[in-house]
């Protein structure tokens, strides 16, 4: 299971992130205040303004104070590992046999 840092030592798990986007649109200030209505809003800003919004296939969204960017490069960071990893782990299997 890999965790990404969505900011302030916040982390969430990267297997169940659906989507990262910017929070200035009129529809993701839509979504974060359906979002704090229904109690499915995880706030990890610490009292700064909110720069991204991460959405969780929970329905839950996280609201982080870094840039999106930041987040899908930790997030991509994160696949790239797990993809060596399953390349060595198979090319492990290969040579034992």
């Amino acid at each position: 299971m890999k965790f990404v840092n969505v900011g302030f030592n916040n982390m969430v798990n990267a297997a169940r992130v659906i989507a990262v986007i910017a929070s200035d649109s009129a529809p993701a200030k839509r979504l974060i205040q359906d979002a704090k209505d229904a109690g499915r809003a995880i706030d990890c800003t610490s009292g700064r303004k909110t720069r991204c919004v991460v959405i969780m296939d929970s329905d839950h969204i996280v609201l982080s104070a870094i840039q999106n960017e930041t987040v899908s490069q930790r997030l991509n960071e994160g696949a790239a590992d797990e993809t060596d990893q399953k390349a060595e782990d198979a090319e492990g299997e290969r040579t034992d046999e």
